[in-house]
Order: structure tokens, then sequence, then C-alpha cells
């Protein structure tokens, strides 16, 4: 499901304004330009539905390894369910980065984590790439702020996260930087969906954007534990595994929370939990629960819950964890699926 909100009105457009490309329906033609791990994925995703891919990157043997790379990806894609004219045959490895936007209705630009060789590199792809052309940078950290300030027309320019690998990983975070046009945004975050991605779009700029950050936070909190003796490498892959991560892949951590409330949702589990946020479990500093932050929490989760009572909600949880279960061996067969 895509979660496409109105363009960010903190946005502000640059005063030269990009040309309108063509419609994120009527794409065709999609540059990739950087053919590593996410440059790679990026181009196998967009093959499986049924674009034109024209990829670069400086490497001598990226050719190579970029097609090996789609190979290794293809049968997994074959599993997702192939586009209509979907071909790896689709693909094609020029030797400049110019020749590869030539004629790019999309860009995705997937370099890596260096801001000046992204400000670099975005300036040329500005340069080289057809007037209304969006493009965007696959940057896990940098805020396109930082990453626009060297080309002609940055109001094109947006940040479109992939999560590794993007071709199998629907998550797309969109966001513009201070001299993006609201309606470059607004046409990413359209056209990632048309192509089969689950969008979503900020409405500002957030050092490391949302997901980022969340796994940051369980990540130190690791690195913390083990530090300290408290747990092992295994014991902390276990508790996610076989705990709280069976529920993330249904449902995110806040309406998980809220189940905790039971039929008084998140407002009663902010009265029953709240004063925790105080223990010393985390290395992380804890925000203060003032009414503000309570009642942007339980509005919040009942604009997710979308109508679904408590009870549609825990059902569909349980459905969801059983089925993860069963997809990863870990819930034996029924009978009648072993005679199968």
């Amino acid at each position: 499901m895509s979660v496409i909100p109105s363009p960010s009105s903190t946005t502000t457009a640059d005063p030269a304004a990009s040309a309108a490309p063509c419609l994120p329906e009527d794409v065709r033609r999609v540059a990739c330009v950087g053919a590593g791990v996410i440059g790679g994925g990026w181009a196998a995703h967009f093959l499986a539905r049924g674009y034109d891919v024209t990829a670069w990157d400086p490497a001598p043997d990226a050719a190579v390894r970029l097609r090996r790379l789609i190979a290794a990806a293809w049968p997994a894609l074959e599993q997702l369910g192939l586009a209509d004219g979907a071909s790896q045959d689709r693909l094609t490895v020029t030797t400049t980065l110019e020749e590869a936007v030539a004629e790019a209705q999309f860009v995705q630009e997937s370099a890596p984590e260096k801001l000046d060789l992204k400000r670099d590199l975005l300036a040329r792809l500005d340069a080289a790439a057809p007037a209304g052309t969006v493009i965007a940078s696959s940057t896990s950290g940098y805020p396109m702020t930082d990453m626009q300030t060297e080309a002609a027309d940055p109001g094109r320019l947006v940040v479109g996260h992939p999560f590794n690998p993007p071709y199998l990983i629907p998550l797309v975070e969109v966001v513009g930087g201070e001299r993006t046009a609201p309606a470059a945004v607004d046409w990413a975050s359209r056209f990632y969906a048309v192509a089969g991605k689950s969008v979503i779009t900020m409405d500002r700029e957030v050092p490391g954007f949302i997901a980022n950050r969340l796994q940051e936070a369980l990540w130190r909190e690791a690195l913390h534990m083990v530090a300290s003796g408290e747990a092992t490498v295994a014991e902390i892959d276990a508790s996610i595994t076989e705990g709280p991560g069976l529920r993330w892949a249904v449902m995110g951590p806040m309406l998980t929370f809220a189940l905790a409330g039971g039929e008084g949702g998140m407002a009663h589990m902010l009265d029953h939990f709240g004063p925790s946020l105080k223990s010393p479990w985390t290395r992380l500093e804890a925000p203060e629960l003032d009414r503000a932050l309570y009642d942007a929490v339980v509005a919040g989760c009942e604009e997710a819950a979308d109508g679904r009572s408590i009870a549609d909600l825990v059902a569909e949880r349980d459905r969801g964890v059983i089925d993860v279960l069963r997809a990863t061996g870990r819930l034996p067969r029924s009978a009648e699926e072993a005679t199968r």
C-alpha cells in the first residue's frame, strides 16, 4: 500500500522551474546511475516492471557485475510476478553517464555515500538529463538540501531512499530539499507507486529519514548490550526474529503497542506503560510524554486503524504472524498440508 500525501508545503521551489515531465504512468525508460548492490537492485526492479533501463557505472567491470546481479535476482522477481514485456534483455549498459540519461524519463542515482561525490554527480546528471526529468538519489542519510547545492536546476532533485534489496523490499522514502519543487516530490512518489513500490512521502527532511532512524536506534542499543556483556549477538537476533519482528512484519510498532492496551487501545497503553518511559531500559533519552505527544500518538493510531476495531486488528495481526511463521518454516504444517 502506497502512502502518498500531498507535496510538502515546507519545500520551496527553485526560481528556475523545471519543464514539466511526462506523466508517471507514461514512463518507459529509466536510467540507473551507479550499478553496485543498490543501483543494480534498482535496475533489476525496473526491468521486472517492464521498463527499458540504461545503466552506467565508472567501474571497468560494471556491466559484467550488473548483469550477474540481475540474473541472480531474477528468480525471486519471477516469483513476485513479472510485468508484461519484462526482460533482462531490456538493459543497456552505457560507457558514459551522458549516454545513460540522454533519453531517460526518470533517473535513479545510487552512488557511494560521499557528500562531495553526490553533489558533483547530481550536478552532472542535472546538466545531462532531458529538461523536466526527475532525478532521485538513493542516499541513505544525506538531506537533498545538502546534495543539490551545485545543480543548475535543483528543483527536480529528490531523495528516493530504498531498502536493500530494492527489487524485493517494497519501501521507498521520498523527500525533497529546500530547493526542490513540490511537484517533483509528488511526481516521484506517484512514479514509484506506479512502478510497484510502497511509498512514504515525507513532508520534511529528517537526517536518516524514518526507517533508518528506527533501525539505528535498535542497532545502537544492540551494540550497547554486546559491549556490556548483557546479551550475545545470537540472543539479540533471536529476540527480534522470534519476538517483535514477527508482529512488525504485519503491523508496525505503533499499532502493535496500541493492541497492548486491549480494548482501551493506545490511550490505555500510554496510561498504563507511559511511566516506564523513564525507566533505564535503553541508552536513548526518552521524550517527555506530555499531552501533545500523548494526543498525537493516540490520534495517529486511530487514523492508522482506519475504522478497524481492536478485535479486527488483533485478528489481522494473528493471521499475519501465523502466515510469517508458516512461510519461514517455523510452524508445523497441518496434516492436510503434509499430504499434499
